[in-house]
């Protein structure tokens, strides 16, 4: 176990360079079983959550091979069931993507409750229903089975538009007899890499980028290569830091198109900065004063699907308006155990009132104070490594794994722009 020791409070400046998408990466390895062949993965980062999926492949019998640091060989040709390991399988949320792949290559999956962040209830009755609806049998009991003799393709209605649902039923259809329509489909950056992804390997896909997929199942897919993209929410992390210090940073390897609603919250903030063709360039010393609704009312952010604010950026935008002039209430629809975490930025000197599980009132700019820390999840993490940067004093930070399962080596890139940060043995 490792902790890091933040002396907050100095400026920071430079250049630094976005890693690819952990939410893409993942569903990506995951993906490269449906196929004997090997694939080629580029722009993976090099984070925790990978390498436990890379172990769980590896469980399964895959080989894969690190060609330089950030491209992936995986070569599966040598998996031979859908018997997923018990104790990997619990260590990650993103072991139920194996499910999809699994069941469309060998018709049969034998998968173990998944882990991952303890955000509140995060219900797989989606992935359920979409199987069941191509025609597989699901049995629960301390195992998730899944089995069909024949996955055909048919109209598939989502209860709701869960990425890794989506994704997962997308992996199935990709091989089922006929025509699959999938409905509700979620259409974040990450789902729409995975549809071309899948393309690129055979599959035939098309409403990329939109709520409705329409898959005409092949019978085999081949191997291939793959981009991974930029991971947005490390890019908005990166922008909120940048504010919140009053540094001047430059963040590269962008997606311009995936930044719209994160800047219009962030300019909700008072947070300005500029996006060019593969940069984005946030000036040092804004004042942060939170922009009123229209007649002067308290603004509201909050959280929902593509195209909307994601979820995993709501505690990043929490802890940004700590810093900022005025007031303005957060609603996390999506789950209700993600704003515990303020209780911890309260203590550090914030002024942040937990109305309910889903809703909170930040009144600012709050002087933040060093202190001593745990986190409990990834975003959670993030957010409170970014208040430890902003606040008075030293601040110690427990349980820095998780900040590991999605940020690719966040001390060395922030001692890069002039952080003091150290990373040591807990």
């Amino acid at each position: 176990m490792e902790k890091f020791v933040i002396e907050g409070g100095r400026k920071l400046s430079g250049r630094i360079v976005a890693n690819g998408s952990k939410n893409e990466a993942l569903p990506a390895i995951a993906a490269t079983l449906i196929t004997p062949e090997a694939v080629t993965l580029k722009n993976v980062p090099r984070i925790a959550d990978v390498f436990v999926m890379i172990e769980i492949l590896e469980g399964l019998g895959a080989t894969t091979k690190w060609v330089d640091d950030h491209t992936l060989v995986v070569d599966s040709s040598k998996v031979s069931s859908g018997i997923v390991p018990a104790e990997l399988s619990r260590k990650l949320r993103a072991s139920i993507l194996l499910a999809g792949p699994l069941l469309s290559r060998f018709g049969h999956v034998v998968l173990p409750p998944p882990g991952g962040d303890v955000i509140g209830r995060r219900r797989l009755d989606t992935h359920f229903l979409g199987f069941q609806a191509l025609g597989a049998e699901v049995k629960i009991n301390d195992v998730f089975e899944i089995s069909a003799t024949e996955l055909s393709g048919t109209d598939i209605f989502l209860d709701e538009p869960s990425v890794t649902g989506t994704e997962n039923v997308l992996m199935a259809a990709a091989t089922a007899r006929g025509r699959s329509t999938i409905r509700n489909a979620a259409c974040e950056p990450h789902v729409q890499g995975i549809c071309r992804m899948l393309k690129g390997m055979g599959a035939h896909i098309w409403g990329i980028g939109t709520n409705t997929l329409e898959i005409d199942g092949t019978a085999a897919l081949w191997g291939g290569e793959h981009t991974i993209g930029p991971d947005y929410l490390e890019i908005g992390s990166f922008i909120g830091l940048a504010a919140m210090t009053g540094s001047e940073i430059t963040i590269d390897n962008v997606v311009a198109d995936d930044l719209r609603m994160i800047r219009l919250v962030f300019e909700k903030l008072g947070v300005r900065f500029t996006v060019n063709d593969n940069s984005v360039h946030v000036p040092g010393g804004q004042e942060l004063r939170i922009e009123p609704d229209f007649m002067n009312q308290i603004p509201r952010i909050d959280d929902a699907p593509w195209p909307a604010f994601p979820t995993d950026m709501m505690s990043i935008a929490i802890t940004v308006a700590t810093q900022c002039a005025g007031s303005v209430l957060f609603f996390e629809k999506m789950f209700d155990g993600r704003m515990f975490f303020t209780d911890a930025l309260n203590a550090m000197g914030a002024r942040i009132i937990l109305c309910d599980p889903h809703r909170v009132v930040v009144n600012g700019p709050a002087k933040l104070y060093g202190s001593t820390l745990e986190s409990p999840d990834v975003r959670a993490g993030m957010s409170l490594l970014l208040a430890a940067l902003t606040a008075e004093g030293t601040s110690t930070i427990y349980n820095i794994r998780h900040i590991d399962r999605g940020y690719e080596a966040i001390d060395e890139k922030l001692r890069a722009l002039g952080a003091d940060i150290q990373r040591l043995p807990a």
